[in-house]
């Protein structure tokens, strides 16, 4: 009996397996470009026009079909409702499942932090845009309307502003683009991947994208940057402005910002606290790469790091152990953890149905021509309403001229059909005229009355023609724009969150000083700038040292390798490297050109090379007028580690020598007239400014200049006592033949 049973289970299964082979006999060949065009080519353009890329309203079709659905169901107005209801209802115009909506929505959401500006007015848990695992609550359990700031977004959206186009089954409408009194496609982050392109727009500050915009109409040549100096987030951070990477993103519409988090040390507790992190990250994100780096013996620094993350804010906080400088362990952090991390750019937005990638200006010129086309929209309906009503005011005027007339036209018809065509023939009026006319009460037919409607016909007509002087006016349509621009402004701007970091053009992250390996070396630089770092043990084996033709040593000193140096150049310009940045090299070897290893301006060369150690003595500066300046060593450590420091000595005469000094010592000052002069450095005032032009220390004659200084003892001077002076400035003496030999050829600082 089970054999008999599972017999026809059995042909039944072979018949279905019959036809699923007969139908895929009966495919036919296509070639592979045929398909790409038939079959792909719909599918990537409707990705790319209905799903993925943004249009000049800063919306997606996802985005638009939401916030329409939310203001038909009167939630701009009216208090909360449901999220699932406001899913169900929003599946009218975007039938892509509630779970996509929903999660549109959640973005929106003031709640979820992913907006400057939030459009949705969120109660219940919607998650946060700075956490990978705090996830949104079900839309049954949450609650939202539409915040008030959406007012700019319908505002006139029923005056014919824009144009209404069938859902996808035609039973209702929707709009094409939403009318908003501000360029929302740069306020509002927006992110998409279509198929071959995407989009990347960063978010702007209101206040500064209303002021460029209005700048921008009143002079097509602002400078952008002067009045949008970066992009803002809502997650906030720091943003380290570079003038020329900006630029170029403002013109072109590629490239990427860079974005650091904020953090302070708490010295009581010995703990770092970060508040604000970079807007493409995650809490978890960073978390994870400091316990990876942690693991991996590469941070020895931290002692724990937790999340604190509470209903204030976002915090992370990192335990130190004893010892630890919060500002260098930072640093690693910022290189080697999406503490800091890049924004990339794609400003890629639908320009009438087609995908263009354009700069700030480009992208301001297009919404302000699109929203004047709006204004204008507006200001056409505002006059066929106001024309209407005056056409049927001048119907009943006629009428209310011989009042009694009409009414004896009325009593005297018979029927109740022919009253209208009776009242068209009598008064020389249209049906609409005589309509209006024949619904008016009898209670209305007075004085009063007809002296109110003859006046609202002339107001009517200077409204209309004060609209259609608007209309027709360049300057006028541009300045309603203006003026709602400024309203939105005034009305919704907000103070920057993310703040702008200007002296970090060029930040160079500290390596770890375990990793660095120490040990002895001499570094030897010449007069043109080529640089040698040579061991003991191959300076020990080494012969004649090597320069270029016309060049010799103007530098050299025994040091470490963790060693720091100081360029100072001929454009005032102080270069700071590490020695740990230059191969180890032999005697033999010309060297590490400077001007070209440390990325100097064209036609900048070196001077002087000093070697700071701990920062804790002065820097000497002499210069050719007989002045010289006694400058902190303090003033050229940065924390930041910046690698080029401008202004870094005066400019007003040409550097003589630069030497480093931990304690006052004498030197001596060489004329170009063969005078000598023994000056003590306590006698020179320590000066704060870099820059500072220094005081007289040599007294010069006309046509002389300085044109070298020496320590005493490398000197030669046998009789110091001739060339010595008390006070400041001194002529010196005349150099006497015994003094005048030069037992030191290179400056040894």
């Amino acid at each position: 009996m089970a054999r008999k049973k599972k017999e026809p289970e059995k042909s039944k299964a072979k018949i279905n397996t019959d036809n699923i082979m007969g139908l895929v006999g009966s495919t036919t060949e296509q070639a592979i470009s045929e398909t790409l065009e038939i079959n792909y080519m719909p599918y990537a353009m409707s990705v790319i026009v209905s799903r993925a890329i943004p249009e000049i309203d800063g919306f997606k079709p996802s985005h638009r079909k939401l916030l329409y659905t939310m203001y038909k169901m009167g939630l701009l107005n009216g208090g909360r409702t449901k999220s699932a209801n406001i899913v169900g209802q929003t599946m009218r115009l975007n039938p892509h499942g509630d779970a996509a909506i929903y999660e549109t929505m959640v973005r929106l959401a003031r709640g979820n932090e992913t907006l400057l500006h939030p459009f949705v007015d969120s109660k219940g848990n919607f998650g946060k845009v700075y956490s990978r695992d705090m996830a949104y609550a079900a839309s049954r359990y949450t609650e939202a309307k539409l915040e008030s700031f959406c007012n700019e977004l319908f505002r006139d959206i029923d005056s014919d502003t824009v144009d209404m186009v069938d859902n996808y089954d035609a039973t209702m409408k929707e709009p094409s683009l939403l009318p908003t009194t501000f360029p929302n496609v740069l306020v509002s982050a927006n992110q998409g991947i279509a198929v071959g392109m995407a989009s990347n727009i960063c978010s702007f500050n209101l206040k500064e994208v209303c002021d460029t915009t209005i700048a921008l109409m009143n002079n097509p040549d602002h400078d952008i940057l002067s009045t949008l100096p970066g992009p803002d987030f809502s997650t906030g951070a720091e943003l380290l402005f570079d003038e020329t990477t900006t630029r170029d993103i403002y013109s072109t519409g590629r490239g990427s910002f860079k974005l650091r988090a904020k953090w302070n040390y708490v010295k009581g507790d010995n703990v770092i606290e970060i508040t604000e992190i970079p807007y493409s990250t995650t809490s978890e994100a960073v978390m994870d790469k400091v316990a990876e780096l942690i693991k991996a013996g590469k941070i020895k620094e931290i002692a724990d790091m937790r999340d604190e993350t509470d209903l204030g804010g976002l915090k992370l906080t990192i335990d130190l152990k004893r010892g630890v400088e919060p500002e260098k362990l930072m640093q690693k952090l910022f290189r080697m953890t999406p503490l800091q991390d890049s924004f990339p750019c794609n400003f890629n937005i639908l320009i009438a149905g087609m995908p263009r990638v354009m700069g700030i200006g480009e992208i301001l010129e297009e919404w302000t021509a699109w929203r004047t086309d709006c204004v204008k929209r507006r200001l056409f309906f505002q006059i066929q309403k106001k024309e209407d009503r005056l056409h049927l005011l001048k119907g009943l005027e006629r009428i209310l001229l011989d009042i009694d007339k009409a009414i004896r036209i009325i009593r005297e018809t018979e029927l109740e059909n022919e009253v209208v065509p009776n009242l068209m023939i009598g008064f020389g009026i249209d049906e609409i005229q005589a309509n209006y006319v024949a619904e008016i009460k009898l209670r209305n037919i007075n004085k009063e009355y007809i002296l109110k409607q003859t006046k609202a016909i002339d107001d009517l007509e200077k409204e209309i023609a004060d609209l259609q002087d608007t209309l027709n006016s360049h300057r006028k349509l541009k300045n309603v724009i203006i003026k709602e621009l400024q309203q939105v402004s005034e009305k919704y701007g907000k103070p920057r969150k993310t703040e702008i970091i200007y002296e970090t053009a060029e930040i160079q992250m500290d390596d770890e000083d375990e990793q660095i390996p120490d040990y002895p070396v001499t570094v030897f630089v010449s007069k043109e700038g080529y640089l040698k770092k040579i061991t003991p043990q191959s300076l020990r084996m080494s012969g004649e040292q090597k320069f270029k033709e016309g060049d010799s040593l103007s530098f050299s000193r025994e040091t470490s390798n963790k060693a720091e140096l100081l360029v100072f150049t001929s454009l005032c310009q102080c270069y700071k490297t590490r020695l740990s940045d230059f191969e180890d090299g032999k005697a033999s070897q010309l060297g590490d050109y400077l001007p070209q290893k440390l990325g100097m301006d064209p036609g900048e060369t070196v001077l002087q090379v000093l070697l700071p150690g701990d920062y804790k003595g002065f820097v000497l500066f002499f210069f050719e007028n007989g002045k010289g300046a006694k400058v902190p060593l303090s003033a050229y450590e940065t924390k930041t580690n910046r690698r080029r420091l401008t202004a870094a000595f005066s400019d007003k005469s040409p550097l003589v020598s630069a030497m480093v000094i931990d304690e006052d010592r004498q030197v001596v000052l060489y004329s170009s007239d063969n005078r000598a002069a023994i000056v003590s450095t306590a006698q020179l005032t320590p000066k704060t400014t870099r820059n500072t032009i220094g005081v007289a220390v040599m007294s010069l004659k006309k046509k002389a200049q300085l044109s070298a200084v020496r320590p005493l003892e490398e000197s030669g001077i046998t009789n110091a006592s001739r060339y010595r002076n008390k006070t400041i400035p001194t002529a010196g003496a005349i150099i006497k033949e015994e003094d005048s030999q030069e037992k030191q050829i290179s400056f040894d600082v």
